[in-house]
């Protein structure tokens, strides 16, 4: 039996943004099929970095044809994998040339200088497709599962009734603000010190990484586009100038309506007293007066907790992906 072609790896700084403009448009496509995501406006900031020549990462050719490719981007010492696609029609085996594609990249990260940590999460990808690849480098893989809630069209549904119920009197349920960034950044290092979350994204180890984590999903597509509309936080009702937060939950369109939750967290003190679902509530009415028809979120599979009040508040599994994080081991240092 013939043994198939390998596809030729080359380097991504070598082609401009119009030669992949093709294959992000079908890449656009899946993100619709698959998760009810509009891809185009990550697609076209990935167009601009390319036309610039300086993104890391590698295509893949078979057959003369551009069918694949993957990037990274620098973050201090940690290399962020942003994305790997292969075009299901230009190539024989998409998860093989996709495999091939994760490798070279890895052995660039893993063998460049300063580099001391790799994460990613794949949400395109079926959880299990390509764990193999990362195990092998010595990655940890963390499953996790993309949730969608549908809303029942002409009312608001279950989710949204009873919201403010169980408001503690002390707090205030209002809309984001954009001088909420310093006070966000204070409750999500909070809210996740010693969480499962913060080893997958060391983002939220600090409070300077989780503003740089808000000024992404705030300020840039990545995540869709930030809807200040629908984000809410849970203020001190006695403090003026609103240094602290209880609770938030912020929200982004990604989709034609479709909105996701890019984070929600309630500060320790204020655990188990049903906010987190009060402010899901509240988001949810706000969407569905605003015409959207979904919401989603992402959750890690281990975050039991999390999971169940997702669960009994209507969200239902679509898909499931996997998260990956490599460390540098401390000798190798």
């Amino acid at each position: 039996m013939a043994t198939a072609a390998q596809p030729e790896i080359l380097d991504l700084r070598h082609f401009s943004a119009a030669t992949l403009r093709p294959l992000l448009a079908e890449e656009s496509r899946v993100w619709s099929e698959r998760l009810r995501w509009d891809y185009r406006s990550s697609a076209n900031l990935l167009l601009d970095y390319l036309d610039s020549h300086v993104l890391p990462g590698y295509v893949a050719v078979e057959k003369d044809k551009l069918c694949g490719y993957i990037f990274c981007v620098y973050e201090g010492s940690k290399g962020v994998i942003g994305d790997v696609f292969c075009a299901p029609g230009l190539c024989e085996d998409t998860h093989r040339v996709e495999a091939r594609l994760i490798d070279h990249l890895l052995e660039l990260l893993q063998f460049s200088p300063g580099i001391d940590r790799i994460e990613t999460q794949l949400l395109l990808h079926p959880h299990g497709v390509h764990a193999p690849v990362f195990e092998q480098a010595g990655f940890e893989v963390y499953p996790r599962l993309f949730m969608e809630l549908e809303f029942a069209i002409g009312g608001h549904g279950e989710l949204a009734s009873g919201a403010g119920d169980t408001l503690p009197g002390e707090l205030v349920l209002r809309p984001w603000r954009d001088a909420d960034f310093a006070a966000a950044g204070k409750l999500i290092a909070a809210a996740y010190q010693g969480h499962l979350d913060s080893r997958i994204n060391d983002q939220y180890q600090s409070v300077a990484g989780s503003l740089r984590f808000l000024h992404n999903i705030v300020r840039f597509p990545g995540c869709g586009i930030f809807d200040a509309d629908a984000s809410l936080v849970l203020a001190y009702r006695d403090r003026r100038n609103d240094t602290d937060l209880a609770g938030m939950v912020l929200c982004s369109r990604v989709g034609e309506g479709t909105g996701h939750i890019t984070q929600i967290c309630v500060g320790p003190a204020w655990r188990r007293r049903g906010l987190g679902a009060l402010l899901l509530q509240a988001c949810t009415r706000l969407l569905i007066d605003n015409r959207y028809r979904a919401l989603t979120l992402t959750v890690t599979e281990e975050n039991t907790p999390a999971v169940e009040l997702y669960a009994s508040l209507g969200f239902h599994v679509r898909h499931s992906f996997d998260a990956m994080v490599w460390r540098r081991p401390a000798r190798q240092r």
